[in-house]
């Protein structure tokens, strides 16, 4: 129960004059939030090819460890009611931090008939994200304005490591910090406050526990949730794992060596096979091309850094495809003539809304710049606010250790944290999962997923103490890697061959961290398509989210 978690009220006793001593108990703070009544009605975005939804706004308390400040928030939440006899409930999260996740319910009802007979699908916007779909100013996210006189101005390259150069860079995450922090809502954004939101919702909808399918982020969630209440914790799925059992931070700080796998085994050979005449036939020549190509722009005014964060996170057709389109309008530009396949390149001109041969330098530049003005808070109050953070220096050093080695993301990670200017100390502690929910956790893993590696895995196995989770996982293996791979190298005990495919990459929804996101307009979580042969998943989060 969530009156377990919170602190005790006192009872004071009161003497009247001239009558006997009496106890007057102090008002339930948890009373009107646990008896409110849920109004359902059609939800505001649309379902499109998902089931519909119905949506409802639940009121939490801003703090949970103060419930009777007086101070409350909206969460919006959405039912995909069961077809057929209800077992129960399953929360569902895409990830983030920031992640909106109402109109998952209907997408994942869709694409598991058999499971939505059984369950209700329950969605959540969780707290500080906003509202999905609502256009009134309270539906709007907590967002960071940060003041443009505070960002660097002119070509930033992060492997530039001139005292002047890294200045530049860290003004970006210093005035970041600066404008969350200063926000009043900042140190209530966190997993602990959201995981005391999803019990409520447990209560509310009636069950007496709750099951959770989460995603990236998610399964931080998802795992502490269970940690934090693990009498109410149901059947437990946590797909594209980071350390729940660690640091969550340790995910972002990997983003780098995740990349570079990615680039380096998944992107660059797709393009060997699917458009060699124009990217080149072998991997050496592509890495070339690749880098005169940043070269080109930087000569142009695109910033290396926006250059390389174009191929950083692609998670989504839309951010495979405009990666690619950036990559071809350089090489093209820089002479070249030949064609990708009718096949891809049709796809290609989709990527700036006109056909490739149309695309400028400026357009590039247009769609690559970052928007620092607006952040949402949630990223940042989850990843700074939930454990205590490490120094600028610190990232300033991992950054120095990282670009060496992982060139795409690694120099430009460590100097761009925000976490690094972060003051305030965590309100609360999280704890590790407790050996009794243990073997009702099942954890999925891919191996070239863009944003949780499957390094993170193993360690969110050890965090634990007792029993561990299920540890069976999935790869997911594009299709054409599938077609001429030998049979993957064993990982963590487990031989899987190159012909297996299971989508074990998820959707994130919302803008990321430093405001960069795909790039294009229109990806939506759980959504598969082909690129030149190429299975990705729509929806992959943008740099900066889990």
């Amino acid at each position: 129960m969530i009156r377990v978690k919170l602190l005790s009220l006192t009872v004071a006793s009161v003497l009247l004059v001239g009558l006997p001593a009496a106890a007057s108990a102090a008002p339930d703070p948890l009373a009107g939030y646990e008896n409110q009544q849920l109004t359902w009605a059609a939800c505001p975005f649309s379902a499109g090819a998902a089931k519909p939804a119905q949506c409802a706004l639940v009121t939490v308390p801003r703090d949970w460890a103060a419930p009777a400040s007086g101070v409350d928030m909206k969460v919006q939440i959405s039912r995909v009611a069961a077809t057929g006899a209800s077992l129960g409930a399953i929360l569902v999260n895409p990830g983030g931090p920031g992640g909106q996740g109402s109109s998952l319910a209907g997408a994942l009802a869709s694409l598991e008939p058999s499971v939505s007979a059984r369950y209700d699908f329950i969605g959540m916007d969780p707290r500080g994200t906003g509202h999905e779909g609502g256009t009134k100013p309270e539906d709007q996210g907590v967002l960071c304005n940060v003041p443009t006189g505070r960002l660097p101005v002119g070509v930033m390259d992060a492997s530039d490591r001139s005292a002047a150069s890294i200045a530049a860079h860290q003004q970006v995450p210093r005035a970041i910090a600066e404008a969350c922090q200063s926000l009043a809502a900042s140190p209530f954004l966190t997993t602990w406050q959201t995981a005391h939101d999803m019990d409520l919702i447990r209560q509310l909808l009636g069950q007496a526990k709750l099951n959770y399918l989460g995603y990236s982020y998610g399964t931080w969630l998802g795992a502490k949730y269970a940690s934090l209440f693990p009498a109410s914790a149901g059947k437990i799925v946590l797909d594209s794992s980071v350390n729940w059992q660690g640091r969550l931070l340790a995910d972002f700080e990997d983003f780098p060596v995740i990349d570079q796998r990615q680039f380096d085994d998944v992107y660059v050979p797709w393009l060997t096979r699917n458009a060699p005449d124009v990217f080149g036939s072998t991997t050496d020549v592509v890495h070339q091309k690749w880098q005169q190509v940043r070269d080109y722009y930087k000569a142009h005014g695109v910033s290396p850094d926006n250059f390389n964060g174009a191929f950083v996170g692609m998670g989504s057709k839309f951010a495979w495809l405009l990666a690619t389109a950036v990559f071809e309008n350089g090489v093209k530009a820089l002479g070249g003539a030949a064609t990708a396949p009718v096949a891809l390149q049709s796809q290609l001109d989709t990527a700036f809304g006109k056909p490739m041969a149309a695309v400028t330098t400026a357009d590039v530049s247009a769609a690559l710049q970052p928007d620092y003005t607006q952040i949402s808070d949630v990223r940042i109050g989850v990843a700074c606010g939930d454990q205590p953070t490490r120094s600028a220096a610190w990232y300033k050093a991992l950054s120095d250790r990282q670009g060496p080695k992982y060139p795409l993301f690694g120099w430009a990670y460590g100097i761009s944290e925000s976490c690094g200017f972060w003051s305030d100390a965590p309100r609360q502690t999280l704890p590790t999962l407790p050996p009794s929910v243990a073997k009702n956790v099942l954890v999925v893993q891919g191996e070239f997923d863009p944003q949780t590696g499957y390094d993170l895995f193993p360690r969110g196995r050890r965090g634990g103490a007792g029993r561990q989770p299920d540890l069976r996982r999935r790869l997911a293996v594009p299709r054409s890697v599938r077609a001429d791979r030998q049979p993957l190298r064993r990982r963590h005990g487990q031989r899987v061959p190159a012909g297996q495919l299971a989508a074990g990459q998820r959707g994130v929804s919302g803008r990321a961290a430093h405001g960069r996101g795909s790039g294009v307009p229109g990806a939506r979580p759980g959504q598969d398509a082909e690129v030149g042969g190429t299975v990705v998943r729509a929806g992959g989060g943008p740099v900066g989210s889990a």
